[in-house]
């Protein structure tokens, strides 16, 4: 079983009115590259960069993308510095109900299925959650429908003392991994919703669970920072991997993320695979 839903995608928090030149030098301070070492990269000269920022030159659109591209500028904002610049966006930005994107969402769905039993779900920029197997709806028992109605936000759900919080074993070390994680997002794409997203759920109190310690329930050499949450009695362990697609031309494809859960002992794929049989 799929979910889909159509979230809004993060704003960029760089204003075209700024101006291009003060804006790459804001990318190349915060990815601490020199005047220099961003020419060599370019196939430029640091006269000429540093002319770009201070708006003593105009960029050509060619090089407003090559220094974007050398800076890892994320892709809606490339196209802000295209604006600021005073030229056209270069990537569009398709709705993913668009019958363009219609491979995209079924190589998707198709994707998380074949998780299944494992939990698997794709979100976009903001972590709304866009599809989701049925081992995410198996973990989703119980919830509120307050918090399951659209558009569905993964991080309300893990960190909301009536979603899934009270059920984390060791929620003090998962919640802090998950506001890290999109701290550095923010710190990555600037976005203002996201950082109001942050404040939101960094601010939920912390529930308190009948027998949680915060710790792992069992000792367990794990090779990643587990989320270990109960379910029907029963404590699973799992490991997050998030995966994006490789150099997207477009900005909706650009933002989206699967994130699969990964059992991580044996007891939780047993137990995985007897409630799928």
């Amino acid at each position: 079983m799929t979910i889909l839903a159509s979230g809004s995608a993060a704003s960029a928090g760089t204003p075209a009115d700024k101006g291009v030149g003060p804006l790459l030098r804001a990318w190349r301070e915060q990815r601490r590259v020199s005047q220099l070492e961003l020419a060599l990269r370019a196939d430029s000269s640091a006269r000429h960069i540093s002319f770009i920022e201070t708006g003593r030159s105009r960029p050509s659109e060619d090089m407003v993308l090559r220094l974007a591209e050398h800076l890892d500028v994320p892709v809606r904002e490339r196209n802000a510095l295209l604006l600021a610049a005073g030229y056209a966006p270069h990537y569009p930005e398709t709705p993913l109900d668009d019958p363009a994107l219609d491979a995209l969402r079924e190589g998707m769905e198709r994707l998380i299925q074949g998780y299944e039993p494992y939990p698997a779900l794709v979100v976009d920029a903001m972590y709304n959650v866009v599809a989701a197997n049925r081992g995410i709806l198996m973990l989703l028992d119980g919830i509120p429908e307050s918090l399951l109605a659209p558009p569905l936000n993964a991080m309300r759900l893990t960190l909301h003392p009536q979603g899934l919080a009270p059920r984390i074993r060791n929620l003090r070390e998962w919640r802090g991994h998950l506001l890290a994680q999109m701290g550095r997002q923010i710190a990555l794409h600037r976005s203002e919703p996201l950082r109001a997203l942050y404040e939101e759920v960094a601010a939920y109190p912390v529930p308190e669970a009948e027998g949680r310690d915060d710790q792992p329930a069992e000792p367990f050499a794990y090779f990643a920072l587990p989320m270990q949450i109960e379910h029907e009695g029963r404590t699973l362990s799992f490991i997050s991997s998030i995966s994006t697609f490789n150099t997207p031309m477009d900005v909706t494809v650009a933002e989206l993320a699967i994130e699969t859960l990964l059992p991580a002992d044996p007891a939780t794929v047993k137990y995985l695979h007897s409630l799928m049989s």
